[in-house]
């Protein structure tokens, strides 16, 4: 199912949550959104479920307008909330009985079966959904967007406080749903949105800051900067580095230093610095960018 996102606004008061977001995804893609804290991704993920409205623009489902009011709109997406809203005191068959019915799916317990195999529910099926981990409770939630076999399926901060181990389970359960979804997933865990996104979406004060692959995304940043390792045989101050066009050096050590500068090669420069400070040069090497170091110089 493609997504297709057409200068979206969302206002709340005086404040732009999103300002002119454009972008579209094609079906069976997982596309990561990555942002600080206020960017607007739960904004965004929020007005593609159709649970708001945008204050300008359109989203469009295969063509379909997002509205909630539409039931075939509904029937396409499953949404997993930031803040997984589930019934404690439920266990976990009652509790996607409850949800199927809303659906009204021809063969529940069928299809409930299927979830649960899907999900790795099994194990604790018998539990109360008060008494699981939080890894599981958040199965729990995918199986519920899941139930009523969703075209495209949303999910906010899907691994939120899960440990190591808990993560890895629910990233290879998000692989293999994308089978035949398309699915959005928002988080702050740049690992994440590496590991298992065809394409990541870049949002910073409300505006798309960038739309590519993870490759292609640091490949972004290094037509803008390079980064290079300077380490010296003695401790040394920031302050020789002044005469060099660096965009921003980082002091790791008394001694070594990581240099970012303009999209030309500083190595000459950085060599000259050690030569006129009768300084030995114990390292000097050009570094890849890696995927947070990307998103921070995108996001300036």
């Amino acid at each position: 199912m493609s997504v297709t996102v057409e200068d979206v606004s969302k206002l709340y008061g005086n404040q732009t949550a999103l300002d002119g977001v454009s972008f579209s995804v094609e079906s069976g893609t997982i596309l990561g959104i990555l942002g600080p804290n206020g960017a607007g991704k739960s904004t965004l993920l929020k007005i593609i479920s159709g649970y708001l409205r945008p204050s300008s623009g359109m989203v469009k489902i295969n063509n379909l307008i997002a509205d909630p009011d539409q039931l075939e709109f509904k029937r396409r997406i499953g949404y997993l909330p930031e803040n997984n809203p589930l019934y404690p005191d439920l266990f976990v068959k009652e509790y996607l009985r409850f949800s199927g019915g809303f659906y009204k799916i021809p063969d529940l317990k069928k299809r409930m079966n299927e979830i649960i195999e899907l999900t790795g529910l099994g194990p604790e099926i018998n539990k109360k959904i008060g008494a699981l981990s939080k890894g599981y409770r958040q199965r729990v939630g995918l199986a519920q967007a899941l139930l009523h076999d969703p075209d495209l399926l949303i999910l906010d901060e899907p691994t939120s406080g899960l440990d190591p181990a808990q993560l890895i389970e629910i990233r290879q359960l998000i692989r293999s749903i994308s089978n035949d979804k398309t699915v959005l997933f928002s988080t702050h865990i740049m690992q994440e949105v590496e590991a298992i996104s065809d394409r990541i979406l870049i949002l910073n004060q409300g505006k798309v800051v960038a739309l590519e692959t993870p490759d292609n995304i640091k490949k972004l940043a290094l037509h803008t900067f390079r980064m290079y390792l300077v380490e010296f045989s003695g401790p040394v101050s920031l302050d020789i580095f002044d005469s060099v066009p660096a965009i921003r050096t980082e002091q790791i050590a008394g001694n070594k230093f990581i240099v970012s500068g303009p999209e030309e090669d500083l190595r000459p420069d950085l060599f000259g610095l050690a030569v006129k400070h009768n300084l030995t040069l114990l390292t000097l090497q050009e570094l890849e960018s890696s995927m947070e170091r990307s998103f921070l110089e995108l996001i300036k």
